[in-house]
């Protein structure tokens, strides 16, 4: 227990430092992008166990996008490495594709006239009810 001792807990909480971080606007830019980024695990989950199945909603999307970006700007305009940019410089194309493919998915459900349950697209009768659904929408392929 000498290293507890040892540790110097004024320097850690102080000139700007909190648990010895210094922080500044790039700082608070950086762990607000980690925070984001590892919130979606805790979204992901919740969807899974609330449904009992592997669900990946669109807040994760959402949350992926988001926090990508947090941490892309950190890298660019903060620390400059290579790599770290690298790591974050192209994740965003996936995040948008997968929005972009829920979004024009949910848009091709068809609603049912009976009980008004949305439909899957190309369904021929309503999975809640049974009633026949009229003609699917268009969808872009």
């Amino acid at each position: 227990m000498d290293w507890l001792t040892n540790i110097n807990w004024h320097d850690g909480f102080s000139n700007g430092r909190f648990f010895w971080i210094e922080w500044h606007f790039w700082k608070v830019i950086g762990w607000l992008g980690n925070a984001v980024f590892f919130s979606r695990f805790f979204v992901q989950w919740y969807a899974t166990e609330k449904k009992k199945r592997v669900v990946v909603p669109t807040s994760f999307w959402w949350l992926s996008l988001a926090g990508g970006l947090l941490l892309l700007s950190y890298a660019l305009f903060y620390q400059r490495d290579s790599v770290f940019i690298f790591a974050y410089a192209f994740t965003w194309i996936p995040y948008i594709r997968n929005l972009v493919i829920h979004y024009r998915h949910e848009d091709a459900h068809l609603d049912c006239s009976g009980c008004g349950t949305p439909c899957p697209p190309n369904s021929n009768f309503c999975s809640a009810c049974g009633a026949p659904l009229a003609t699917s929408p268009s969808v872009a392929k």
